[in-house]
């Protein structure tokens, strides 16, 4: 793969580190609250129903970059486990709403608290305050790049 003409080293080399280590801390922090009897793509339809009163497993497909049918199939699987709920749809009752259950909502939240302690406890013990505070600084940086 060739670069765009004009880039300048720095900014290569940045976008391949930053692209890296997100990638790298990403699983990290993932698996800091893995729980056993959920799979990565169950955890991630429970992230995606926090706070939202309830989407269609259609919806949940294309967000999740699945086929309907799978979906479907993980939306049953959480629903025996108690941790999500399907009813009609009151605007359209051929359509199945999907919600948390109030497990559902605990679970989340769990996997958030588990995510962030690890963090933050990585930060706190291998990370000077200075160097928290240039992460801090970065991220501010990182961020700018999100918006148009």
């Amino acid at each position: 793969m060739s670069e765009k003409p004009g880039l300048s080293p720095s900014a290569i080399q940045a976008s391949r580190e930053v692209r890296a280590v997100i990638s790298r801390l990403r699983r990290r922090i993932l698996n800091a609250a893995e729980v056993e009897d959920l799979t990565l793509g169950q955890a991630s339809v429970l992230a995606h129903l926090s706070g939202k009163g309830g989407v269609t497993a259609s919806e949940l497909a294309s967000t999740e970059g699945v086929r309907h049918q799978s979906m479907t199939a993980t939306v049953a699987s959480l629903a025996a486990m108690g941790l999500v709920e399907r009813s009609p749809d009151p605007d359209d009752g051929r359509r199945l709403l999907i919600a948390l259950t109030a497990e559902g909502h605990r679970r989340v939240e769990e996997g958030r608290q588990a995510r962030t302690e690890w963090l933050a406890g990585r930060l706190q013990d291998r990370c000077t305050e200075e160097e928290r505070q240039a992460v801090i600084a970065a991220m501010a940086l990182l961020e700018r790049l999100t918006h148009d």
